[in-house]
């Protein structure tokens, strides 16, 4: 997986929004104004912060080595995955759409609204 790969993966989910809060080589993609996924682009392999279901967050972590508590992030609802090649592909996009959903589905209904019509 490579960081072009998960980037357009990304911005190719409806209403994303790309930016850098916190520094030139942290991509943060958002939805609604609502984090749901930090690319570090300077990492190789490539290392993704998502949010998740905290049960299942703690689970993944249990099952995969390279699936571990977010960095810099709340240990409980976010993970940091290691994108080399013992993760499927398409299991890391299933991630990255269930972080998405997870985070659109917390936003208010004007702000779904506003997101659907994107």
């Amino acid at each position: 997986m490579t960081f072009e790969m998960l980037n357009d993966y990304c911005l190719s989910l409806k209403g994303t929004v790309k930016e850098y809060p916190f520094d030139e080589t942290t991509a943060v993609y958002k939805v609604g104004n609502k984090i749901f996924a930090l690319l570090d682009e300077e990492s190789n392999p490539p290392r993704i912060n998502l949010k998740c279901d905290p049960y299942y967050a703690r689970e993944l972590r249990e099952i995969y080595e390279n699936v571990i508590a977010g960095y810099h992030m709340n240990k409980k609802h976010w993970n940091t995955i290691i994108c080399d090649k013992r993760i499927d592909n398409s299991l890391l996009f299933g991630w990255i759409d269930d972080s998405y959903e997870l985070v659109y589905k917390g936003l208010s209904q004007k702000m779904k609204a506003f997101v659907s019509n994107s």
